[in-house]
């Protein structure tokens, strides 16, 4: 395929702050985008065109598809069947395929593990009668997790021994679920990789990720992780997007175990899209995450990911906005608001990126 020219339509499956960001990137290019939710989102406001209607509403997916050059996504739990119905008219990029592996905990975590890349002990848990297996699998502690949905820490539940077991898959209403064991990591990092139509791929730094209630709060380049383990990190993000036959920016959250560890590495989990620990490169890198999974999806060159400054993002997270004037004010400092109405508990309303100059 060739690349498509400017003035031509990306749509984008989704409305969120994801959303915005691309049609901004995509505006940048001289592309317009097309935005389809089921809901009002913030992308809407940045779009040259919306559809508001149900995923599962597959004639106007179609519609929605034939108005546009390709389509592409904003988070993972695009409906397959919308997928599908938008490839029968117009590419996707990515594929369904890897909305289908992203969507299913254990079928993500299955799809790893057969690739021969690390990822933590799990076991599935789909109803009473698989407790016992998987907790001698998992050994008792752990994590339940809901195979389906879940984000920002939601639809899990800790445990610290079998006997929990029962109480946990209760609290997640009985629904299919995955017990993942616990890793005894150092810190966390991802991989943010992105991937064009003729299978050339590049790799933005990898950055070191805390977290606060089970929802990112900062991502910092560059990480204490080192040149070496780094590489290897890159190189196991490559190999999933390769498997996956993937086109676009993907994220890949790992464990990492320290330098002395047999495999230092483990996979927690994939995010089929731009990512929340890639939102740094807006002001510290030429060309952002979100210019380059629009350059992908379009079949452009993809730009430079070399980093020009040192950088900590800081989510902001309900209340943290009311902050934004000072934050405004504060040099050094970028200030990305997703234009939400409404601040509530654990809801990502912005992000701000320091910047320092580059050391390393």
């Amino acid at each position: 395929m060739s690349a498509l020219p400017p003035g031509s339509t990306i749509g984008i499956l989704g409305g969120g702050q994801l959303g915005r960001m691309m049609s901004l990137a995509a505006g940048r290019l001289g592309l317009k985008c097309h935005i389809y939710s089921d809901v009002w989102g913030p992308a809407f406001d940045f779009a040259a065109a919306s559809t508001v209607a149900p995923y599962e509403d597959t004639a106007k997916i179609r519609a929605f598809a034939e108005a546009v050059d390709v389509v592409t996504y904003e988070f993972e739990n695009v409906p397959l069947e919308a997928a599908a119905a938008a490839e029968a008219v117009s590419p996707v990029r990515p594929g369904p395929k890897a909305l289908e592996v992203a969507q299913d905990r254990l079928a993500e975590k299955t799809f790893i593990r057969d690739l021969g890349i690390p990822v933590a002990p799990f076991a599935a848990v789909d109803n009473t009668a698989s407790f016992d297996a998987a907790a001698a699998e998992i050994g008792g502690a752990g994590i339940l997790k809901t195979r389906r949905l879940g984000y920002d820490g939601k639809g899990q539940v800790r445990i610290g021994s079998a006997a929990e077991l029962p109480g946990a898959f209760d609290a997640l209403k009985g629904v299919p679920s995955i017990l993942e064991g616990l890793v005894p990591f150092a810190f966390e990092v991802s991989v943010l990789v992105v991937r064009g139509v003729n299978g050339e791929t590049r790799f933005y730094d990898v950055p070191l990720n805390t977290h606060k209630d089970g929802i990112l709060d900062t991502s910092t380049v560059p990480s204490p992780i080192s040149a070496a383990h780094a590489k290897r990190a890159t190189e196991l993000a490559a190999g999933i997007a390769e498997a996956l036959g993937y086109v676009g920016v993907l994220g890949v959250e790992m464990f990492y175990l320290g330098p002395d560890a047999a495999e230092p590495l483990v996979i927690n989990e994939i995010a089929p899209r731009v990512h929340n620990s890639g939102h740094w490169t807006q002001d510290a890198c030429l060309v952002s995450q979100f210019e380059n999974h629009i350059r992908a999806v379009a079949g452009w060159p993809l730009g430079s990911t070399e980093r020009h400054s040192d950088v900590t993002m800081t989510n902001l997270i309900g209340s943290d906005v009311d902050c934004w004037a000072t934050l405004a004010a504060e040099p050094g400092t970028a200030l990305h608001l997703y234009g939400k109405p409404e601040a509530r508990p654990g809801r990502k309303m912005g992000h701000v990126n320091r910047i320092k100059p580059l050391t390393a």
